[in-house]
């Protein structure tokens, strides 16, 4: 991210530039950026358990329907993702159905390649920068197939744009996270860090409602009405998913033998989900329990920007910590959520450096647990198998691990004054 004074690659105008570097330069990197995308593409095509599953069989359908005049998602019906979320699934059509899925990948790929660049920056570029293209490179590699398979990853580049250009361009990063958040809900974690973070706060909030209510405009005029909010309503009605953090309970309890708690199929949500005593309270307390977590973070946040935290030190943990609540608190819990969390890490190894490479690590070794468990074996998981109940449990306490980690890190960005590094 471009502190005040310095270029989008973080260099500062007039400073000497630093020479090679045993991390590899640009060309290296973009070398291993094709191999990694390369390598998730095949994965995605031809893998066992169908990791392009929802992007072929769901989101091609719905793109179809609507091309063809039948239903507009969103426009003429309820539906589970915000409006914005249906340009990325018709643009895949723009070589035919038979190219869906490969269009699919090709497009996530271009985005990718966008915010890549933009992270390694103009000429020469820094060691931190290069350490945060690795570790991304790594990440999408760790996770797997899912990295680029669902709507989340269309929304990951524009994320961590955005975040990289906070500091420098607010407005833009602000329009860049705004209409993440209008494809998938979660970028929201990151206008939230980035309102308490900034000191130019007030535009940030006017470009995200401007813009946001443009939106919500649009879709009316296009004749939404109450549709344009029904993900709100789609996502209150979704029972406990088994991969969700409270779910883990029912899994053992499953695992332990009992026939009162079983897994089920919602054939309308297209989830596995949790049904037995006390799911369906667990799951509504979920909406509470993320309203509880957000305020104590905003707290934490908002105290140490009023004693003069600087930017780079409180917004990468505070993105971290945002971003973690709504995935710990949160019914659904797929495993495609592991995406978010590249964007503030990211940002974090850019700006913090060595400070960040425990979450860093964290958000890896989650990232590997995800990976096992989806897409390939995912069977398992769904008859309750032990072994992969435990991995689901360890990755539930690395989420927690990693919320521990950033709130701390919140709280002492507003205890010491660190002074502004260039990235």
């Amino acid at each position: 991210m471009a502190e005040s004074g310095t270029d989008v690659a973080g260099h500062r105008p007039g400073a000497p530039r630093r020479g090679p570097s045993r991390l590899g330069g640009r060309a290296a990197l973009w070398v291993a950026f094709g191999a990694v995308h390369l390598g998730l593409a095949l994965l995605n095509l031809y893998a066992p358990g169908w990791p392009l599953g929802d992007v072929t069989a769901v989101y091609r359908v719905w793109a179809e329907t609507a091309q063809l005049g039948f239903l507009r998602m969103g426009i003429d019906t309820p539906w589970v993702y915000p409006i914005l979320a249906f340009a990325p699934m018709t643009a895949a059509l723009a070589f035919g159905s038979a190219w869906y899925g490969v269009t699919w990948l090709g497009m996530v790929t271009v985005l990718d390649a966008i915010a890549f660049s933009v992270l390694l920056g103009r000429g020469a570029f820094s060691r931190r920068r290069r350490a945060a293209a690795w570790w991304w490179l790594a990440f999408l590699a760790f996770l797997g197939p899912i990295a680029l398979g669902r709507i989340d990853a269309v929304t990951v580049p524009f994320a961590i744009v955005g975040l990289l250009w906070a500091a420098g361009r607010p407005r833009v990063a602000a329009v860049l996270l705004t209409v993440a958040t209008w494809i998938k809900v979660w970028p929201a974690a990151l206008v939230a860090a980035m309102l308490v973070a900034h000191r130019r706060r007030f535009e940030v909030f006017t470009v995200a409602a401007t813009l946001s209510i443009g939106i919500i405009g649009v879709s009316l005029i296009a004749g939404s009405g109450a549709n344009a909010f029904g993900f709100v309503a789609e996502q209150a009605e979704r029972g406990l998913q088994i991969e969700a953090p409270l779910a883990v309970a029912w899994m053992w309890w499953i695992v332990a033998g009992t026939d009162a708690a079983t897994i089920v199929y919602d054939r309308d949500i297209l989830t596995f989900q949790i049904e037995g005593p006390g799911a369906d309270v667990a799951a509504s307390l979920t909406t509470p329990l993320m309203v509880l977590g957000i305020a104590a973070v905003l707290a934490a946040g908002a105290r140490s920007a009023r004693r003069g935290a600087h930017l780079g030190a409180l917004l990468p943990p505070l993105a971290v910590a945002f971003t973690t609540v709504l995935m710990l608190a949160n019914k659904v819990g797929s495993p495609q959520f592991v995406t978010w969390l590249a964007a503030p890490v990211v940002l974090g190894l850019v700006l913090g450096g060595s400070r960040f490479l425990t979450p860093a690590a964290v958000a890896a070794a989650i990232a590997v647990l995800t990976h096992v468990i989806y897409p390939y074996w995912y069977a398992w998981l769904l008859i309750a198998n032990p072994g992969f109940v435990l991995l689901l449990t360890v990755k539930v306490v690395l989420l927690f691990v990693l919320l521990g980690w950033s709130v701390r890190a919140v709280w002492q960005a507003g205890s010491e004054r660190r002074p502004r590094t260039a990235s």
